[in-house]
């Protein structure tokens, strides 16, 4: 199924990136992958608007659960399935290769290298996401280009070698102004770190709030170099 799927992404390419609308796009992708759709969220403004575009879309919705989330997250996570009526699968790390991690490294350990957080990333997020997307054909994500400085010329329509899966990141030029008009317009839920600073929001012993002037993915593994600042989730090809 892979290799097919790469084969047709070209094609795809083109055909869908020139209907009218991020919505339309969404649209279609359900009609040519029924069922094969599935979105990632992790409850922030940009997720919230994308949980609302497909509302009434053929797409499964999961979350992963790292165990080291903000409770807020947790409240963010309840307050979007009770206004959306929706599904939301949860994916957690294997217990055993958690347990012997943490073991040997400590808690703690991401703070001490970047080796050691990526690890911590790779078992957190990265295994379980590899369970998650199994059986899909596209993903959609909320990423937009702000985001970091590795995102800046990423396509919105993109082939993820790693995972053998097509990357759909419908909001990827929108603005900050963008996005929380929408989520205020449509009166969605949303964490309520954002008021507090918090701008990209992930467990909460590697997220901090901003200062003013500071680069969005400022509050995220602060203590390290702004351009290594990518959990292992989404890799640019």
């Amino acid at each position: 199924m892979e290799n097919s799927l790469k084969n047709e992404f070209e094609k795809l390419k083109e055909e869908i990136l020139g209907e009218s609308s991020q919505q339309d796009i969404l649209q279609s992708l359900t009609e040519v992958f029924p069922g094969e759709v599935v979105f990632s969220t992790s409850f922030s403004y940009e997720d919230q608007v994308i949980t609302h575009l497909i509302k009434n879309l053929n797409v499964e919705i999961f979350t992963l659960d790292t165990g080291r989330l903000f409770e807020q997250t947790y409240d963010t996570w309840a307050s979007t399935k009770a206004f959306f009526k929706k599904e939301i699968k949860a994916y957690y790390p294997d217990t055993e290769e958690l347990k012997k991690f943490v073991s040997e490294n400590g808690p703690n350990s991401f703070y001490q290298s970047v080796e050691q957080r990526k690890a911590c990333c790779t078992i957190r997020k990265v295994h379980p996401l590899k369970s998650a997307l199994k059986g899909y054909r596209i993903w959609i994500t909320g990423l937009r280009a702000e985001h970091s400085p590795n995102r800046q010329n990423m396509p919105s329509l993109e082939w993820d070698e790693d995972n053998q899966i097509i990357k759909f990141h419908p909001l990827l030029h929108w603005s900050t102004e963008q996005v929380t008009d929408y989520v205020k317009t449509h009166q969605l839920p949303y964490n309520y770190l954002h008021k507090k600073g918090f701008v990209s929001i992930g467990c909460e012993p590697c997220t901090r709030a901003i200062q003013e002037g500071e680069d969005f993915r400022a509050g995220r593994w602060w203590w390290e170099d702004a351009n290594k600042k990518e959990c292992g989730l989404h890799i640019h090809q």
